[in-house]
């Protein structure tokens, strides 16, 4: 029999705890994986839908997720489709993180109820504390924008985290890509101001500089490598 008032007892049943914890928590996470991925690809397709304006609850999103969204692809810079990717498994962020001509760039196809088509394209980047992501729809010419949809990882409420609310979101709608003929991602500005050149613009979150900022890049970063396939909806 070990002591119990002994040293070698208490690291023994420490040590023995330690694995029955680590046991349990590792065949928890491991059972819940597959709800945790459907919960994920839910919200995912939550967001998608919100940069069209539709509104779902958790336990319709997936069939009016497949009822709107007609056809999705992967295209490179060159707008040539590439075959064999699934738009919805591409990681945005990663991409993001490469050259323009080495990227996976999902489109997703919304066909409305009126049978207009929307083009929604995801966008990722970063704000003050953290990711920012979201999704913009653009009309069938490649140029309007129809809705945008933000979110975030921890930007501060009522300050960056304001890039959520309709009061920010519905300033893209009706904004345009091509100016001119010359491809210009909406930018967002201070308001008060506006960009050097002739873009369309928003106006960015009050005392929420930085997170505004991060958006502005963010859809020129990520939406500049779609150049030639917006174009090609345009023809």
């Amino acid at each position: 029999m070990i002591n119990k008032q002994s040293n070698v007892y208490t690291i023994v049943y420490i040590t023995v705890m330690v694995v029955i914890v680590g046991a349990a928590l590792a065949f928890t996470a491991m059972s819940l994986k597959d709800r945790q991925l459907e919960n994920a690809d839910a919200d995912k397709m939550k967001q998608i839908l919100q940069s069209v304006h539709i509104t779902t609850e958790r336990a319709t999103v997936v069939d009016e997720f497949h009822r709107y969204i007609t056809s999705s692809m992967v295209v490179n810079d060159k707008g040539a489709t590439i075959d064999g990717v699934d738009a919805f498994s591409v990681n945005v962020a990663q991409e993001a993180k490469k050259n323009d001509a080495d990227r996976l760039l999902p489109v997703y196809v919304c066909t409305l109820a009126d049978g207009e088509q929307k083009h929604i394209i995801p966008l990722a980047g970063m704000g003050l504390w953290g990711p920012i992501w979201g999704y913009v729809a653009l009309d069938a010419d490649g140029s309007t924008v129809y809705g945008a949809f933000f979110d975030h990882q921890g930007e501060t409420p009522g300050l960056g985290a304001e890039i959520t609310k309709p009061q920010f979101t519905d300033q893209f709608d009706g904004k345009q890509m091509f100016k001119d003929g010359t491809f210009l991602p909406v930018s967002v500005v201070k308001k008060g101001q506006a960009p050097s050149d002739t873009r369309d613009y928003v106006d960015g979150i009050s005392g929420g500089t930085i997170t505004s900022k991060g958006v502005s890049d963010m859809l020129d970063d990520c939406l500049r490598p779609y150049k030639a396939y917006l174009e090609s909806l345009s023809k």
